[in-house]
């Protein structure tokens, strides 16, 4: 039976090209949408699942009371670890990580330690209980014993071919860091998988760093450092939270009492951006909802857009069903009949989609620069089969209802009417229903797109154009020949203004200190931004002064400048009165008087709040060369550049990033999302054009014989068309009418992100019912003018 009514479905398929040709393209683009972000889900939920004891491993992540509210952050500090394995022998592993970006790496002549070639990478300091914790398979060398002794280091697979060329001969060699330590090649790792907030290249032995002896304040916790445990099974989460608060009171002084710290989940690391991870990629869990009800809901409009045409075929199929209910089929062979010609068309649409995911995955890693791969595992598999079974009921048995129940009397004397079909009311149900999902996304698109543009457009107060940031030689020598070089670069033609800072401007890493004002007896209830930065700074970048002056050049402190929001944290309104007031850094170790007060200008991210900020100079913390340099010269200019830093610094690999560059990367997650949105919304659009196509067509079939009399009696082919786009005129402005609230409310929660955002105004809700209205008449003039110009003899014409 299930063969024959296959076999009977196949031929009536082929009877309807066309119909097939609509339906099984809407189903395949709605299911290749729902496909690719079934495997993004996927992918996203799986990061560090492969550990061996992924829910007894947690990090131990700051959670600080500010004035403001909560302060989160992964980092610790550096004495946390050595004091949670004194004080909780019962863990049943502490292990610390210390990350550090963007250094130079120096492969040594294995006789002479002599340079032979120069890497820039991101390196990790990490305790040898660290291997022991996460599972990251050794190809050469003892997890145990690699990085238990100073000056060691370990690599992964890739690196070592890298430097070596073969990863087999990489144990034993030498390579120098930062043209400092010289550290041997005790380990070669596995190439770690990309579904991993570990990023794996470098890694020395935690004694390498030296920091245990620089750092034994308990509360200088460092942004770059995480600590993680593996509680033993017969702890709790709570039960360990609840210890770290005993923790915090015994070892870190009163003052710092707002200081805390709790347990996070290693399995949740990837999803909660307050803490953030060593990659600095997160997906959280919001975005992870938000994917999966957009995908839902493609895949339901590609359903309706199936119903509708399908219903929209009853007028042609009438005489069919009657005559098959004549010759004695029933009403239940009829649906299982109409099903079986939806599951072949379901599963077509999904072999189709497939493949169409396979053709845009490339695109779509490229985009998220992830690694997604569609492999047939167990999960897919079942995923597949479900989405046909649910495409198949979804789209089909509405349908079959309908056209299984026909009186076959009354479609054999052709007095077959809409209601015998489910009547127009389901229909426009189903095509406002589209619209409403493919409104939202317009609307959508159109605020993200917007707070895009205002990221990459706002007043940062700053200048950031034609800035190069060069990072400059992290040891004695490099800083002792800065000044030499910044004055040579000075004198290249092409280039404007030179400084030298441990930051630029807006950043994504900076200090938060404590500071005592105006020789108080405590410290001030806030902490303050501060950055390092010469004399030159405030000219290279443009920073306006709106009080004092910029301070004296010095290789140390010799005074401050301060912004507005640091004078109006201090209760000063008019700026000229901090001049001169002193402020004590670090006990007393760093004072000096304010000489001037700057513009408010944006330190972090727009994502962030403004915050107080404090500028002095001192020599022995810079770390960037901030070259402002003439736009029409550039090329000349970086040549010049390059050819004056590698003479100045002969083992040191040059590397340079143009501010606005780097500052376009801070909203790189943002600008994913945005372009997503319109793809999205477009395939919604499209899918639900399909839909609209498939109501007009049922319309027109239906008012055969209404537009062939009207056209008798007079009617113009402009009135007709009328008749026709009021009807979806109307429809799509009742959609606009339920989509606006809905996106309006999940628009303005995603704006609440930024501290910076853009407004909500009615202008662009009016652009999406136009863009909507627009984009319908496109996709329903043809259909609406063919049947304005039809013969009415041939519609009028009794058989």
């Amino acid at each position: 039976m299930l063969r024959n009514h296959l076999k009977t479905a196949w031929q009536n398929l082929r009877k309807h090209k066309a119909y097939v040709a609509i339906n099984t393209a809407g189903l395949a683009i709605g299911v290749a949408a729902c496909l690719l972000i079934f495997l993004l889900i996927q992918y996203e939920t799986s990061f560090d699942h492969f550990h061996k004891d992924t829910d007894r491993i947690y990090r131990v992540v700051a959670a600080n009371k500010t004035p403001e509210g909560m302060h989160y952050s992964q980092g610790s500090a550096f004495p946390v670890a050595e004091g949670l394995r004194l004080d909780y022998p019962q863990l049943e592993q502490v292990a610390r990580i210390y990350a550090r970006n963007n250094k130079q790496i120096t492969l040594l002549n294995d006789d002479t330690h002599t340079p032979q070639k120069k890497f820039r990478e991101n390196v990790l300091y990490a305790e040898p209980a660290f291997f022991h914790i996460f599972n990251f398979p050794f190809l050469a060398g003892d997890p145990n014993t690699a990085l238990s002794e100073i000056n060691t280091a370990v690599l992964t697979q890739a690196t070592a071919e890298k430097y070596f060329g073969d990863w087999h001969t990489a144990i034993g060699k030498w390579i120098k860091y930062d043209n400092g330590n010289v550290c041997k090649v005790t380990g070669i790792l596995q190439n770690t998988p990309a579904n991993t907030d570990f990023p794996l290249q470098v890694v020395f032995s935690f004694k390498t760093s030296k920091q245990e002896d620089l750092s034994t304040d308990w509360a200088a916790q460092d942004g770059s450092l995480n600590t993680f445990v593996v509680l033993s099974k017969n702890m709790t989460v709570q039960q360990f939270d609840a210890d770290l608060k005993t923790f915090v009171k015994k070892h870190i002084p009163a003052e710092y009492a707002s200081q805390g710290y709790q347990l996070q989940p290693l399995n949740q690391m990837h999803y909660e951006r307050a803490y953030g991870t060593l990659s600095g990629k997160t997906f959280s869990k919001e975005l992870i909802t938000a994917l999966s009800l957009i995908g839902l809901f493609l895949l339901i409009i590609a359903c309706i857009n199936f119903i509708n045409l399908a219903t929209a075929q009853a007028v042609n199929r009438s005489k069919e069903v009657g005559i098959r209910k004549v010759l004695g089929s029933s009403k239940m062979q009829l649906i299982l009949q109409f099903l079986s010609e939806t599951f072949l068309i379901t599963l077509v649409s999904v072999i189709i989609a497939i493949g169409v995911a396979l053709l845009l995955l490339p695109s779509l890693n490229h985009l998220l620069q992830t690694s997604v791969k569609i492999q047939f595992s167990t999960s897919l598999m079942l995923f597949l089969c479900g989405l046909i079974v649910t495409v198949t009921l979804l789209s089909g048995i509405y349908p079959a209802v309908v056209l299984s129940g026909f009186n076959p009397i009354v479609v054999l004397k052709n007095k077959f009417t809409s209601k015998a079909a489910g009547g127009l009311s389901m229909r426009k149900v189903l095509v406002v229903f589209q619209f409403v999902i493919a409104q939202v996304l317009i609307i959508g698109t159109l605020v993200v797109v917007h707070q895009m543009r205002f990221f990459q457009h706002a007043d940062l107060g700053f200048d950031k154009d034609a800035i190069v940031t060069v990072p400059m030689a992290n040891d004695t020598a490099g800083r002792t020949k800065g000044d030499a070089l910044k004055l040579q670069l000075q004198q290249l033609t092409g280039v404007k203004d030179v400084s030298l800072s441990a930051f630029s401007p807006m950043d994504q890493a900076g200090w938060d200190d404590d500071f005592i004002f105006d020789n108080a007896t405590k410290k001030a209830g806030f902490k303050t931004d501060f950055k390092w930065a010469d004399a030159d700074y405030f000219k290279t970048f443009n920073i306006r002064f709106i009080a004092g002056n910029p301070y004296i050049p010095a290789d140390t402190v010799n005074g401050f400048v301060v912004n507005e929001m640091m004078t109006k944290k201090l209760g000063f309104k008019n700026p000229e009165n901090i001049i001169g007031k002193k402020i004590s850094f670090w006990e007393g170790k760093i004072n000096g008087p304010v000489v001037g007060v700057v513009k408010d200008f944006n330190g972090y991210s727009l994502k962030e709040e403004m915050k107080p900020m404090v500028l002095s100079s001192n020599k022995m913390f810079y770390r960037l060369f901030n070259i402002k340099i003439q736009p029409q010269q550039a090329q000349q200019t970086l040549a010049a550049i390059a050819s004056l830093w590698n003479k100045t610094y002969p083992d040191f690999v040059y590397e340079y990033q143009f501010l606005d560059e780097k500052i376009a990367s801070f909203y790189q997650q943002e600008n994913q999302l945005s372009q997503l949105y319109q793809l999205f919304a477009g395939i919604a659009i499209f899918i639900s054009c399909l839909g609209l196509y498939g109501f007009v067509s049922f319309m027109a079939a239906q008012r055969t014989k209404e537009i062939g009399v009207r056209k008798v009696l007079g009617a113009s082919v402009s009135s007709i068309v009328y008749l026709f786009s009021k009807e979806f005129t109307l429809l799509i402005g009742i959609a606009f009418l339920i989509a606006s609230p809905i996106a309006y409310y999940i628009m303005h929660r995603w704006l609440q992100n930024f501290a910076y955002r853009v407004h909500l105004g009615i202008g662009l809700f009016l652009l999406t019912i136009l863009i909507a209205e627009i984009i319908a008449w496109l996709t329903v003039g043809y259909q609406a003018i063919k049947a304005s110009v039809a013969n009415p003899v041939k519609s009028l014409r009794t058989e």
